[in-house]
């Protein structure tokens, strides 16, 4: 009996991009406070933030096929503050909102207070943190129901967030993106926290189920093991982490600001964006219920 996901492609681009325009939000607020003269790094992560939300948001309505057909449904989803769906529409509602003030305020040559960064920042977590906890409200699927999942989601989405700012600065403003260290320091941590994170979710996935194995044993050995092995631990974790070690520590100032490095810099976010995608596509497709499994048992 083949089992078919309830969700795929589209919704993990939508959580991808959710987390990632948090994380771009977080990651100006950062900018604000420590690299207060990366004028135009702060401002790209202005821009990312609202549009790739928007944008996810777009492609969740359009998956959402019955919400198009009926938009009470939509209107529905503010009535039921015990749900957690509820909650993650009025945390976006108000992420976007901060978020396109903000781009508003930039557009027009104001400066951004930090109270509005902070709130910004705090709302760009916590939209990070429901695209995990919206999973796992399936409690049947093993591999969603884990209190790790938040928390690996929101270290990826500010992962991803500083992968995008980083690219955007180095190709825009190349000239501050040599100057943002505290910056790239920061985020060459995030990968490898990652990495923990994910062997302790599949560890714990592992010794909770038959449905949990069943998912793991998918990823680690199964039929999505070279889509795990390679493209997200590989290009989107241990690569990226490789080259920074050797950016950030091994290599001498001058070549650090080359272009040379520039670009190598340039390919490390793209392999961390690359894996933050593939992260949660996996999520999706990997997961079992555990009633599926106890069906094939018997």
């Amino acid at each position: 009996m083949e089992y078919t996901p309830i969700w795929s492609g589209i919704i993990a681009c939508y959580l991808f991009l959710g987390g990632l325009g948090g994380g771009a939000f977080a990651t100006s607020a950062f900018l604000a406070w420590r690299h207060p003269e990366a004028v135009t790094m702060r401002k790209l992560g202005h821009w990312i933030a609202p549009i790739v939300v928007i944008v996810g948001l777009v492609l969740l309505m359009f998956d959402a096929k019955a919400g198009l057909h009926n938009p009470l449904r939509f209107a529905l989803l503010l009535t039921n503050f015990g749900s957690v769906m509820t909650w993650g529409v009025v945390i976006l509602a108000a992420f976007v909102i901060v978020a396109l003030v903000a781009l508003i305020m930039d557009l027009k040559k104001r400066r951004v207070p930090m109270w509005l960064e902070i709130v910004g920042a705090v709302l760009g977590i916590c939209v990070a943190i429901y695209t995990g906890c919206l999973l796992g409200v399936c409690k049947t699927f093993p591999l969603w129901n884990n209190a790790l999942l938040p928390i690996l989601f929101l270290v990826s989405a500010v992962s991803t967030g500083m992968a995008a700012v980083l690219l955007a600065g180095v190709f825009k403003c190349p000239e501050e993106f040599n100057r943002v260290g505290v910056l790239k320091k920061f985020h060459f941590c995030f990968p490898c926290i990652e990495l923990l994170l994910v062997a302790a979710l599949l560890f714990i996935t592992a010794t909770n189920s038959t449905a949990g194995l069943a998912s793991v044993q998918a990823l680690v050995c199964g039929k999505y093991a070279v889509v795990f092995w390679v493209l997200f631990v590989a290009v989107g974790l241990v690569i990226p982490t490789v080259l920074e070690t050797k950016m950030l520590f091994f290599s001498p100032k001058e070549f650090e600001e080359s272009r040379k490095a520039h670009m190598i810099s340039a390919g490390s976010d793209i392999g961390v964006l690359v894996g933050g995608f593939v992260l949660r596509l996996l999520v999706l497709l990997a997961a079992l219920p555990v009633t599926m499994t106890v069906a094939w048992t018997l």
